[in-house]
């Protein structure tokens, strides 16, 4: 199976424009032959948190939020990450999994919150899950990696692919990319792909590099560290 891990630099606070960044960046994906393509954490906002506490017009309804419409009707799976409306009075900071058919297929609410995402999301309390092609997939979002739990787990659960939605800025960001990912592909046997901001993000700058990682560790894929786009590569059912 070919999958794809995408880059890009958000709009600020602007869901409708990054959904339609999100579509776009999805179609090239499918047009290079993936049959899915993970996008980096708050693709629908950017790392934009004081909006996000200010205004839950830009949290999504639910998994059938129209405007989600663009990526999940581009005709490939897609895994996107956005605030979420939750139970409580704080939204989740989740992942949602669409198949091909625009089908919504699992959410996975980010269970370790960085920093002062602890001030705007509830944390989620269940690992992510899904199976495409036959291989079972584990989802994550950035500080979760710092969590060698994560990874255990998702490899005991006959876990074949990881997908990481993050931002990871210049400076000692570059460095935790570089050891993270790969580090979690070859301690847990797991091709590992990894979403990145690239560009303004917040109050980063993300440092792209969205990448393909093999069960040992090799990098498959990698994008460039400025210019939005995907790194594509196959990964194996037999990993």
């Amino acid at each position: 199976m070919r999958i794809a891990a995408a880059q890009l630099t958000c709009v600020p606070a602007d869901v409708t424009a990054n959904a339609a960044l999100a579509a776009a960046l999805a179609g090239q994906a499918r047009d290079r032959g993936a049959e899915l393509v993970v996008f980096p954490e708050l693709t629908l906002t950017g790392y934009e948190l004081e909006s996000l506490a200010e205004d839950p017009g830009l949290w999504l309804a639910d998994a059938d939020d129209p405007r989600l419409d663009g990526p999940r009707s581009a005709g490939i799976a897609v895994a996107v990450n956005a605030a979420l409306r939750a139970d409580g009075p704080l939204p989740a900071l989740a992942t949602l999994v669409y198949d091909a058919d625009g089908a919504h297929v699992t959410t996975y609410a980010k269970q370790h919150l960085y920093g002062h995402e602890q001030d705007v999301f509830a944390p989620g309390d269940t690992d992510g899950r899904f199976e495409l092609g036959g291989m079972r997939f584990s989802l994550g979002i950035c500080f979760d990696h710092h969590f060698p739990d994560l990874a255990a787990r998702a490899r005991a659960d006959d876990c074949r692919v990881h997908l990481a939605s993050s931002l990871y800025g210049t400076g000692d960001g570059r460095a935790q990319r570089a050891s993270v990912y790969p580090g979690i592909a070859k301690g847990y046997g797991l091709h590992v792909a990894l979403a990145n901001h690239v560009g303004p993000a917040g109050p980063w700058t993300g440092c792209g590099g969205a990448a393909v990682w093999a069960p040992d560790g090799r990098s498959l894929a990698e994008a460039d560290d400025h210019t939005p786009g995907l790194a594509v590569a196959e990964v194996g059912a037999d990993a």
